[in-house]
């Protein structure tokens, strides 16, 4: 791979780690001691905040907005103008009418699990977590944790159906049973979530 791309008009710090092939376009922000892996993209205007990691092949678009000390895992996907906050009770100022410094307040970052994505305009708010290849449409504002392949949408997001790796929406494939219309992929329903059907196939004996 090649070494990272930087768009003169960009501000990446110094103490910022990227991966090979990572590009950063015009406008973005890498702030200080921010890790990112190998072939991401972090589109015109974004901003990647102090501390945060960042898998490898991660798309932020433009204008997305993530917050420290948020955490992505490989291939997730951030739309454009999303926001992944990091404030669970925001106030410019405290009870004394003081302005708030970063002793005043506890950061709690967002976690993005691997290959999940967050639509255009999302809100997720701090501390939750996204599961694995979750999708979260856009606009939708998220105030609880998303299960793995959940599709959710909506004000708060509420979960509408499941999703597979390729991000599609699943069709119902028998009781708790769900199929991949583009990869022919199955799924089974569990508990409170979804996992690949081949997660479920019993490994051979042993001779």
């Amino acid at each position: 791979m090649t070494e990272p791309q930087i768009a003169v008009t960009a501000d990446v710090d110094p103490s910022a780690k990227l991966g090979p092939g990572t590009v950063i376009w015009h406008l973005a922000q890498v702030r200080e001691h921010a890790e990112l892996g190998s072939g991401c993209i972090v589109g015109r205007g974004a901003y990647v905040g102090t501390g945060v990691r960042v898998g490898n092949n991660v798309k932020l678009q433009n204008y997305a907005l993530v917050y420290e000390p948020a955490v992505l895992e490989d291939g997730v996907f951030v739309g454009p103008g999303a926001v992944l906050t990091n404030d669970v009770y925001p106030r410019s100022v405290d009870v004394t009418g003081g302005l708030k410094r970063g002793g005043d307040w506890t950061a709690q970052g967002v976690v993005v699990r691997t290959g999940a994505s967050v639509g255009a305009r999302a809100v997720i708010v701090a501390g939750r977590e996204i599961g694995r290849y979750a999708l979260v449409a856009a606009g939708a504002v998220v105030s609880r944790d998303v299960p793995d392949f959940a599709l959710v949408a909506g004000n708060p997001a509420r979960r509408i159906g499941w999703v597979g790796r390729a991000g599609v929406r699943l069709e119902p494939d028998g009781e708790g049973r769900w199929r991949c219309p583009r990869t022919g992929e199955g799924y089974v329903e569990t508990e409170g979530g979804l996992a690949p059907a081949a997660d479920f196939q019993s490994a051979p004996e042993s001779p």
